[in-house]
């Protein structure tokens, strides 16, 4: 896998908690979700991006190289930045559009 499709496929990811109403993607609920469950989403999914990005480490090098705690600092902030477009397009787009109707 390239670095581009990780890159994108960590997008799609990251987008995920706030494009869809369904808690991560399988359990529906009745009310709309909160804040706080659409952030522990984007954490778990941080966490799977992590073990996608560990099994491509493996496929490409065979070993897992050695990480220390500012590498998954900077990691969550970098996913954290890939979510900014959910972000936008739910507490953004969506209330002002919905205002123009």
């Amino acid at each position: 896998m390239s670095p581009t499709a990780l890159i994108l496929l960590f997008l799609i990811i990251a987008n995920v908690p706030w494009l869809t109403e369904r808690v991560f993607l399988v359990f529906s609920i009745s009310a709309t979700k909160s804040v706080l469950v659409r952030l522990i989403e984007l954490v778990v999914f941080y966490f799977v991006s992590l073990l996608i990005a560990i099994g491509v480490e493996m496929q490409f090098s065979g070993d897992v190289y050695p990480q220390s705690w500012e590498f998954f600092v900077t990691t969550f902030c970098l996913f954290l930045v890939l979510a900014v477009p959910g972000v936008v397009y739910r507490y953004q787009w969506l209330p002002m559009s919905a205002k123009l109707k």
